[in-house]
């Protein structure tokens, strides 16, 4: 196959600034800490091309500005995530699009001046800004959640490689990832994060699951029905198997009480639910 060689889609940036920004109110302190990543688009294929980095806005500016917004009041992590996407875009000529994505890693206070970092939860944003349009996605990842009962799995195809058990009663766990995408820009972003943050939690544990896939749909359902704002949520949810221990052999009995979690290999379930009629829009993601 032949044909003319050219330059598609790119981008380029400055990946994980790790940012800690310390409030000082007298003597009580509060912490914000993220890990913010920058990727530009736009008129960059001379230094592609041909080496011409005229048009490039350096990396290390990118870090710098992080630290330099970070000075300021930051808000909700979707605001700075804003601030940095659309100062990157207005400011600079030949940038035609920046997506800037945020972690958040919790702490929680020890007192006026001391911290303990909160688990393995972060809460997560990815905002894309053109000069046209901006959207923004937000999440969370890293929840593990598990339940003893309420979960079962049987009537699935089964052949000559099949081996599992089909159970009417079994532990479920999973470390959830979950990123949902807002309809706009005039959220209230903390409310809404702890709303469907709140949602995921209750659902998981209330639903009676019959499947991993089943209680995805009714989790992602749950956040729409719940907040207006949020148009569609993509999860991932990896099935962390626990598997009944057999204690015959000791003289013991075990009424699924003893346990042994696998920590691969691991099912891994993932979907999306949105509002109906609501247009895919990839270049969110």
């Amino acid at each position: 196959m032949s044909g003319e060689i050219v330059l598609g889609d790119n981008q380029y940036g400055k990946a994980e600034t790790h940012v800690v920004r310390v409030f000082k109110r007298g003597d009580t302190h509060d912490i914000k800490d993220m890990n913010v990543s920058v990727a530009l688009a736009g008129d960059f294929a001379g230094a592609h091309l041909t080496g011409d980095n005229s048009n490039v806005v350096p990396t290390d500016t990118q870090k710098n500005t992080v630290f330099a917004f970070a000075a300021d009041e930051i808000g909700e992590i979707e605001d700075f995530a804003l601030r940095l996407a659309r100062h990157f875009v207005g400011d600079f000529e030949t940038v035609h699009r920046a997506r800037v994505a945020i972690e958040e890693f919790a702490w929680s206070g020890l007192g006026e001046h001391a911290f303990e970092r909160t688990g393995e939860v972060r809460r997560l944003t990815t905002v894309s800004h053109t000069a046209g349009a901006t959207s923004v996605v937000s999440g969370i990842t890293g929840l593990v959640v598990q339940k003893t009962t309420d979960s079962e799995f049987h009537g699935y195809i089964k052949d000559r490689y099949t081996t599992l058990a089909e159970t009417r009663d079994r532990i479920m766990a999973t470390s959830l990832a979950a990123r949902w995408r807002y309809r706009d820009t005039g959220v209230d972003w903390a409310r809404c994060y702890e709303e469907a943050t709140r949602q995921l939690k209750q659902t998981f544990a209330a639903h009676h699951s019959l499947s991993l896939q089943q209680t995805l749909y009714e989790m992602g359902k749950a956040v729409l029905v719940a907040c207006e704002e949020i148009v569609e949520i993509r999860l991932s949810m990896p099935n962390k198997h626990h598997f009944t221990v057999d204690l015959k052999p000791f003289g013991l009995e075990n009424p699924q009480e003893v346990f042994y979690a696998a920590d691969r290999p691991y099912g891994l379930i993932e979907g999306t639910v949105k509002r109906d009629g609501v247009p895919d829009a990839p270049e969110a993601w």
